[in-house]
């Protein structure tokens, strides 16, 4: 596994996270070059809907961001924003991914403000469709480095649910969705105790012990020391994401194992 990025441990742990057949709500980064990665692999009926209302496209470079004229080639529609967001209001979207700023225990996210809200630390770029995607999506995947600033006890600002304050509380809220079912970080997987709702960790990375990602977590992880290793990337994985998916690393970066 030497030499291995963990952008690519991290794109294809995203990958498999996208069944065959499923509609995924896909945004900039990580989760573009993941995507792709499953389309070409186990699946290639999974249809991409993107925040832009560009559907289903077979782009011949890499786009730089879910509004870049790139993706419209091979598109099966480009409807706009409205209708990318109306998917969501109709449960027709299965898995939507996530990046933040901010996450705590039960998965909630903050992409809004560090610091107090009228006079901020700093100003983030807020929810766009995050809140959509994780309160309607029938799941959501969180992609995040682990570090103690971004896995915090308490978020600045609530601005994405995951859920809210433990068991019950999504559905109270009347949301819709399931809720996270992953964070996927650059030392390895998270996923949520189905009793508690607080996060654990449940796949390390090669090279990275269950003590080292509890180190890079700002509050305490169920069940850290079970944590089983990850199924390392395959050969036709690799070659995908290096040599055809983003063979100039606009998103795939040398961070070295």
């Amino acid at each position: 596994m030497t030499g291995i990025s963990r952008d690519i441990l991290m794109a294809v742990a995203a990958s498999r996270e996208i069944r065959d057949g499923e509609t995924a709500f896909i945004g900039t980064g990580l989760p573009m070059v993941a995507a792709y990665l499953a389309k070409a692999t186990h699946a290639p009926t999974v249809s991409l809907v993107f925040e832009s209302g560009i559907i289903d496209p077979a782009p011949i470079e890499l786009a730089s961001g879910v509004g870049d004229y790139k993706l419209v080639y091979g598109s099966t529609k480009v409807a706009g924003t409205f209708y990318a967001l109306s998917l969501l209001q109709q449960g027709k979207v299965d898995i939507g991914f996530l990046g933040t700023a901010e996450i705590d225990a039960f998965g909630n996210l903050n992409s809004t403000v560090i610091g107090d809200y009228r006079k901020p630390k700093v100003r983030l770029p807020g929810s766009g469709g995050a809140n959509d995607i994780a309160s309607m999506a029938k799941r959501f995947v969180i992609i995040a480095r682990a570090d103690r600033k971004r896995f915090v006890e308490k978020l600045n600002y609530l601005t994405t649910p995951g859920f809210l304050d433990g068991p019950g509380a999504r559905e109270a809220a009347g949301l819709p969705g399931a809720g996270p079912v992953k964070v996927i970080t650059d030392l390895g997987i998270l996923g949520f105790d189905p009793h508690t709702k607080r996060m654990r960790l449940e796949e390390t990375f090669p090279g990275i012990k269950a003590e080292d990602v509890q180190d890079a977590i700002g509050f305490r992880l169920e069940a850290y020391s079970r944590a089983k290793p990850a199924i390392p990337p395959t050969s036709v994985q690799i070659e995908l994401l290096t040599r055809k998916i983003d063979p100039t690393g606009m998103y795939i970066k040398d961070f070295q194992v």
